[in-house]
């Protein structure tokens, strides 16, 4: 029989035993580790065995440790684990609990508004530091991609491009005039009382097509595409696919990321000048129907109203808005941990961060704008 390859020496006087175990210790070896520790350990009350020169120690060797100690415990002896370090100390502690202490989490203490505050404000760096260090991986990935575009997966980008623009077509399109005729109601209801009927494709326009159009094509992109990334991502995570993507030699942010923020930024401009369109429709709706005013004096007045210069603006508010439901979603699935509770938590954190990153932008984008004169 081949020796073992763990070593164990024994000291101290008969009934208090000192046990030193060194090399690497596995479940191959069990049946003389079992041997070798109730033969250092026969007819001592208490005993302590140094972990310090462990090398290695797996699941099986650890639960056959702790069924000795458990059974010197139920015998009336006791015997301690010691200077185990690193992995050997997690696994003896996570093995060793049901001796040593309650599986269970202490209960959470009371937190006060302060401390919660505190709390969420570092979430939030935290939260803001990890999509700016993946904005950079993300910018690399594009140069590299640029070079060898080979590396990309483009064979998938047609089904993201069907899935983000021809699929959310329908709901943009309903969304955007529900939009475009709310505004047109509320907006006829006080021109009328002031006699600026004439005026209601001005208001219905430039807000629509600067505004409303680009923030809410983006809040509808991100509700069905910007989730569904992340899902997918954060299920590839915690399934390894994308530890085997790199196993593999492939870069998950070129494979994964580029094809998915490219695609976006390819159709959410493309769904904001349609919203744009149906929305200043919903707003004629109202004209005609409310107004009584004619088709050609609304388009006159929207001619007049909206400039290039406008649905320019809202153009490139919708690329930037695509770059960030992109980039967050995709850095939020792939930053998931656990198992689908994580997946579905990082879906949600994904929503929220992107809404939020989306009024902000709009915010800045607005005020700079304005500052412009444009």
């Amino acid at each position: 029989m081949p020796s073992p390859a763990f070593t164990l020496s024994s000291s101290g006087p008969g009934d208090c035993r000192r046990v030193q175990l060194a090399g690497p210790i596995t479940l191959a070896e069990g049946a003389e580790l079992w041997r070798q520790v109730r033969t250092a350990l026969a007819g001592a009350t208490s005993a302590e065995v140094n972990m310090a020169q462990v090398t290695r120690l797996d699941g099986g060797a650890a639960a056959l440790l702790t069924a000795v100690a458990t059974e010197m415990m139920r015998s009336g002896g006791g015997l301690q684990f010691v200077d185990a370090r690193g992995d050997v100390a997690r696994l003896l502690a996570l093995y060793d609990s049901a001796r040593t202490g309650s599986c269970e989490l202490p209960e959470p203490k009371a937190t006060t508004v302060l401390a919660d505050v505190g709390d969420f404000a570092e979430r939030a760096w935290r939260t803001t530091q990890a999509i700016l260090a993946f904005l950079g991986d993300l910018v690399v990935g594009t140069i590299q991609a640029v070079r060898r575009p080979r590396t990309v997966h483009f064979g998938e980008l047609g089904v993201l491009l069907e899935r983000a623009g021809a699929d959310g077509l329908p709901i943009v399109m309903l969304i955007n005039f529900l939009v475009g005729a709310i505004l047109g109601l509320q907006g006829a209801i006080q021109l009328h009382r002031f006699g600026g009927d004439q005026f209601l494709a001005n208001l219905v326009g430039l807000s629509v097509i600067r505004e409303l159009g680009p923030l809410m094509t983006a809040i509808l992109v991100t509700g069905r595409s910007g989730a569904a990334y992340a899902a997918e991502l954060g299920t590839m995570t915690v399934n390894e696919e994308i530890d085997a993507l790199r196993t593999l030699g492939q870069d998950p942010q070129r494979f994964l990321v580029f094809p998915r923020v490219l695609a976006l930024v390819l159709v959410v401009p493309v769904l904001t000048l349609v919203g744009d369109f149906v929305g200043s429709l919903g707003g004629l709706a109202i004209a005609v129907s409310y107004l009584d005013q004619p088709v050609v004096v609304y388009l006159q007045s929207l001619q007049q109203a909206v400039s290039l210069l406008d649905i320019g603006t809202g153009l490139l508010k919708s690329v930037l808005f695509a770059v960030a439901i992109g980039l967050i979603a995709c850095q939020r699935g792939l930053a998931t941990r656990g198992g689908a509770d994580g997946v579905g938590r990082a879906t949600t954190s994904a929503v929220v961060v992107v809404l939020f990153a989306l009024v902000a932008l709009d915010a800045v984008f607005t005020w700079v704008f304005s500052l412009l004169g444009w």
